[in-house]
């Protein structure tokens, strides 16, 4: 593992890196920290202790950061004040408790640090609640007053928080999968697809028509969907196995029990594109083809056909699960696992976070 030539201390206000429960960024940010330490980088991490969270830890004692844990702003200052000396760059997440004012704190009072970002694992619902004025963690007075914006999604999105918004320099910084966590094992393939994801009214339509009704159609076949909130009123077919609740540790033992793996994009991700999921890049970790829907930008991420599989229609499906040879089934597998090490992997993001941090120190 190479290590950056001028460490650097990080500070994170983020929503948690304790739990995973009820969230993707517990495990977004254990990967990008796992990685910014492993490269001989200092990481603090304050977490507001929300109930929520207290009782369901999965990782109260990280062993690459420094978890701190605060009880209301009014600590958190105290606490971070206190600190401010060992500060290089510090970092405000998205759906952070109270983040606005401590959004507009953190811009007003330490004009020493070398580096003060957003990170938005959360742009696509950011945008349009800033463009809504319903946004409860970020304001729009606040956007410009970042050295950087790091963002969940690329493209368009990136043109509408400089242009709307007045960013100073959004940046796409995609999330990504631990590979000491995610890679292949040689299991029996049980399932022909399997789907993980939390119900949303908007990809419950894709999801039917991409699972569910192959599922109906393939009666012998296997599938699996993984995730809460899931209506009661659903017609499940008997083939489709449901769970409510799978912990991290077992994602996986679920990926690597599929022959494919499905993909299905909420509304807001495809309209703005360019939006890769933390599963997308889970199941390329441990060579599991991916069946996804479409949207703009998805090739520069995975080449289509070579890397992942785009899928309109059942039938699309029912093809790709009937007509894969083995052989092809584990190439294109392989070669997404390739293309996630070579691009994707926590390492790169942590080398253009470190990058990024000091070309600001240089421009300041």
């Amino acid at each position: 593992m190479s290590s950056s030539s001028d460490p650097t201390t990080f500070f994170f206000i983020g929503l948690s890196l304790s739990s995973s429960w009820g969230n993707g960024h517990a495990t977004t940010f254990r990967s990008l920290l796992k990685a910014l330490s492993q490269r001989g980088n200092k990481c603090v991490f304050f977490e507001y202790d929300a109930p929520w969270y207290r009782t369901n830890r999965d990782m109260p004692d990280p062993k690459f950061a420094e978890l701190v844990l605060y009880s209301d702003t009014e600590e958190l200052k105290q606490r971070v004040a206190g600190r401010s000396k060992e500060t290089e760059v510090m970092i405000l997440g998205s759906y952070v408790h109270d983040g606005i004012a401590i959004g507009d704190w953190l811009t007003k009072s330490f004009a020493s640090w070398k580096s003060l970002f957003y990170y938005d694992i959360d742009t696509p619902v950011t945008l349009k609640a800033l463009e809504g004025g319903s946004c409860e963690y970020l304001s729009p007075e606040l956007v410009p007053r970042f050295d950087a914006y790091l963002s969940f999604s690329g493209g368009i999105a990136l043109e509408r928080l400089q242009e709307k918004f007045g960013a100073q320099n959004a940046v796409a910084f995609h999330c990504s999968a631990d590979p000491d966590l995610y890679y292949p094992e040689p299991k029996e393939k049980h399932l022909s697809l399997g789907y993980l994801g939390t119900y949303s009214r908007d990809r419950q339509p894709p999801l039917e028509r991409l699972l569910i009704e192959p599922a109906r159609r393939l009666p012998s076949e296997r599938f699996q969907v993984v995730g809460p909130q899931y209506p009661a009123d659903i017609q499940w077919p008997e083939n489709v196995e449901r769970s409510d609740h799978l912990p991290p540790h077992l994602h996986r033992e679920f990926y690597n029990s599929q022959r494919f793996t499905l993909n299905v994009t909420r509304a807001d991700m495809v309209e703005l594109g360019h939006s890769p999921s933390v599963r997308l890049f889970e199941a390329a970790a441990c060579g599991v083809p991916v069946i996804s829907d479409r949207w703009e930008g998805i090739g520069d991420y995975f080449e289509p056909g070579r890397e992942i599989l785009l899928a309109d229609s059942s039938d699309q499906v029912i093809e790709y699960l009937q007509e894969f040879s083995e052989a092809d089934r584990v190439e294109l597998g392989e070669r997404a696992r390739k293309r996630f090490l070579a691009e994707h992997a926590p390492e790169k993001r942590a080398e253009q976070l470190e990058n990024l941090a000091a070309s600001n120190a240089v421009k300041g």
